[in-house]
Formats: structure tokens, sequence, C-alpha cells
């Protein structure tokens, strides 16, 4: 077992699984001590890397593509500060972060875990119910429905409304986009049949984000509805037969056939140079895949 301590959180690695688990720092972000404790299969890692300073250093884990509803929602915009798949390492713990870089590297050596997308999320998402109070709105999801309660700030358009209801069903998506320089935020719904064009600021589907101090927590909510929804890479024939809240569960792999065995030389060779592998290691594992060729 590998386990690095920091005041950012500790981070414990099984040999299965790595437990992230966010520290009560002040400077931690208030995302990751809302998000909580994370359990993170192997099978979902891309890879794991850490970059070193002059004061601090950076545990970073690399997430396949779309095992993550969190990541998946919020289209890579989480910043550094509620990313809960960073550490800030103290300098005199480098030798520390080294050997949990190598301990995590060679499980998914010997597992041979591959680093392409998957067409299933290996994550939960945020658990639920959950509300939010941030910008123009209060978000709520209980699992079933989303419901989105309008502030005394929220446009006209919106307040003689009335509080909005939307079925899980009735969701065919969920945007969350941070507030950038001069522009606001959003978390958007999108509702079949009734696609809204309007901004934000106007749309009863949407939540207007203004750049204050809670607006990230909308990524959990963002999160929590997208865990439920069909996954996007999911075969369209799984989306269809699916109900809702159910995770499709991926397609089987024939492992011996030859064309498995070149998307191995291939996810090998994507290990190597994204530093996952040292050269050493690569070659080892591509000679045992040339030889079952």
């Amino acid at each position: 077992m590998a386990e690095i301590i920091q005041k950012d959180g500790t981070w414990v690695f099984d040999g299965d699984a790595l437990r992230l688990t966010p520290g009560r720092d002040k400077n931690v972000s208030l995302l990751r001590k809302e998000l909580g404790e994370l359990l993170v299969p192997i099978t979902a890692l891309a890879g794991i890397s850490f970059e070193q300073g002059k004061k601090s250093g950076r545990l970073r884990l690399r997430l396949r593509d779309g095992a993550d509803p969190l990541l998946h929602a919020t289209g890579g915009r989480l910043t550094e500060p509620h990313d809960p798949y960073q550490l800030l390492v103290e300098s005199d713990r480098y030798g520390v972060a080294e050997y949990f870089v190598d301990e995590v590297r060679n499980a998914l050596l010997l597992d041979q875990v591959p680093s392409d997308p998957v067409d299933a999320y290996l994550l939960p998402g945020p658990a639920v119910p959950l509300s939010v109070s941030a910008g123009d709105g209060v978000a709520s999801f209980d699992g079933e429905r989303v419901r989105l309660e309008w502030k005394w700030q929220a446009e006209d358009s919106k307040s003689a409304a009335g509080p909005r209801t939307l079925p899980l069903a009735d969701i065919a998506g969920v945007e969350w986009q941070p507030t950038v320089g001069l522009e606001n935020g959003h978390l958007r719904f999108t509702v079949r049949a009734a696609p809204s064009k309007v901004p934000p600021k106007y749309d009863p589907n949407a939540v207007e984000l203004w750049g204050f101090k809670k607006d990230p927590l909308m990524a959990l909510v963002a999160a929590a509805v997208q865990a439920r929804l069909p996954h996007p890479s999911a075969p369209v024939a799984v989306q269809e037969a699916a109900p809702a809240g159910d995770a499709p569960a991926p397609a089987p792999v024939a492992e011996d056939d030859h064309d498995a065995l070149l998307r191995r030389l291939r996810e090998l060779g994507e290990l190597h140079r994204s530093g996952v592998l040292t050269d050493e290691e690569f070659t080892l594992a591509k000679q045992a895949v040339l030889k079952r060729m």
C-alpha cells in the first residue's frame, strides 16, 4: 500500500483503487470538501504524474475519457483549486510522491489497464440528494428530478414562471460553465423536445452564475445528473434499452484476437508517450504482446 498525507489531502493506493480524501486546510476548495472522499478504481486511470516546483509540487491523476461524470459534465473546465484529481505536495515529501507514482504506474502495467476512452461511467458521481444556491437560483436534485428555484436577483422571465421541475426522463443533457473574465457562467439543462437558445440569464432551464465562491458547487449538481443519464459513448442500442439512472455496461472485448493485440500495442504506446511507462517497462510489455501475436 502507498500513502501520502498532505494539508491539501490524503491519497492512499491499495493496488486496486485510489482513495482520495480532501484535507481540512482552509485553502482546500469548497467543491472538494463537499464532494468528499473519492474511490477511484485503477481501471478508470489513464496515467499519473508528479511535477516538482521550488516550494511545492503537484500530483496529478489522468482519468480515461468518459470514466467520471464530474469531468464529463464540466468539460475539463475545473480549475486547479477545484480539481479533485490534483494534490499539492510539500517539498519535503517529494520522495514519497515519487514512490506513490511508481506504485500506481507499476500496477497499471501489471494489470494491463488500457488508456482508451470508456463507454460507461466507472465512478458513481456525487451523492444525492443535493442542493446548491448560487447565482440567480437554487438547483436541487434528488436522483429523479431537478428543481430550479429563483432568487430575487433573477430576471422577470424566470421569476414570473415560478419554480421549475424537470424529471430526469425529460433531460437530454447538462452543461456547467464557470465564470471567465467578464462572461458569466451557468448551469444549463437541455430538455427533450424543447431546446432553448436564449442566454442563461433568461433561460428557465438554466441558472446564471456570477463568479462567487459557491459557483463551482453547481458542478456537483451537473455531475450527479450526468451520472444518471445514458453515457454519451455507449452504443445506441444500449442507450435506448437502458432505463433512466442505470449506467450501461461496456461491451465485452475479445482479448486474444489479432485486433485486440494491435489495440494493446497502441495503448502501450500511449502510456509510454504520456510518461506512465518507462522505456524499459514499455519494451518489456511490447515484447510480451508481440510474442502472443
